[in-house]
């Protein structure tokens, strides 16, 4: 479990730091309050300005409700995105009492700040996810306390929140003047990622799936060919904006990137499995090949989910 953890984190540097005991502590990951973005009509971001640890949270308004995707770490981190929600709908001058919740993936500064959303709060979650929880439960979690006594803090009593709405491939949520289409992606990222689309302006928040660093793999059932078919989803939906999980937000031109990456690793690690070549060599002899392209460091578990599903 460590290394499929560490594996997911190590594009946002936190892996490695906490693996070479870095002496300086990681920054606190909180949400900034104050700085949300509007970048569509309906839609709002309040940026993770590269902090470790804390994800991009995308706010979509409609005229009797708001969707939430993801939560930052720990009660005290959602609190602050919903007093982001509050200051949104103030300034649209509207009051929308419906209010759903999505995590685009299971992991702690996704999902385990819900704890912080009232009561009121409906949870969407795919069948594939609701399946993850009870499998691994709040094992990541533990994981991620022990980065630094204020993740842990921040983390102290968290809990999966329950699933109010539960879906297995896909649950459209009418906001009022705007659809967000909630879809379940499968074993990517992790074993249960999810991606919302918001019809009409367009934007695909779309977790880990496609981010401006490489696709990280820390389930052992993810395969290069279910990434490809996400990325091929996503592309039929003809997004103008993407928001990742992490890192700055862009538009198409990032899918053709994750797809150029994942197709050339996958034929090359093929051939290199062929002719004999074991994992790790397969994994240093593509580091060699395609720094000038791609990040290093960032590559290793990619030509590993290639070489694993290569015949």
């Amino acid at each position: 479990m460590w290394a499929a953890v560490t594996a997911g984190i190590v594009a946002t540097g936190a892996g490695a730091a906490a693996q070479r005991g870095q002496p300086q502590p990681l920054p606190p990951p909180m949400i900034k309050e104050g700085v949300t973005q509007k970048i569509a009509e309906h839609v709002y971001v309040i940026p993770d300005f590269d902090v470790v640890l804390v994800p991009n949270v995308t706010i979509v308004v409609g005229t009797r409700g708001t969707l939430v995707v993801d939560t930052g770490m720990g009660a005290k981190n959602g609190q602050a995105v919903m007093r982001e929600v509050d200051k949104v709908s103030r300034a649209r001058g509207s009051s929308v009492p419906e209010l759903y919740l999505v995590a685009t993936h299971i992991h702690p500064e996704h999902d385990l700040g819900a704890g912080g959303f009232p009561p009121r709060t409906k949870m969407l979650r795919s069948k594939q996810q609701e399946a993850d929880i009870q499998e691994t439960g709040l094992s990541t979690a533990k994981v991620f306390a022990n980065f630094s006594p204020v993740i842990g803090e921040l983390l102290q009593g968290a809990e999966f929140r329950k699933a109010d709405i539960s879906f297995e491939r896909e649950q459209v949520v009418d906001l009022g003047g705007v659809r967000a289409r909630v879809m379940a992606m499968g074993a990517n990222h992790t074993k249960s990622d999810m991606a919302v689309f918001v019809e009409g302006d367009r934007v695909l928040v779309a977790g880990d799936l496609v981010m401006m660093g490489l696709p990280q793999f820390t389930a052992p059932s993810a395969r290069i060919a279910t990434w490809l078919g996400s990325l091929d989803a996503f592309d039929a939906l003809k997004p103008v904006r993407i928001v990742p999980s992490h890192g700055a937000m862009g538009d198409a031109s990032m899918i053709a990137t994750y797809r150029s990456f994942l197709t050339t690793v996958r034929a090359r690690a093929a051939a290199l499995k062929q002719d004999g070549k074991t994992v790790d060599e397969t994994v240093r002899t593509l580091q060699d090949e395609l720094q000038a392209r791609f990040n290093r460091s960032q590559m290793a578990s990619a030509v590993r989910a290639a070489y694993n599903e290569a015949q």
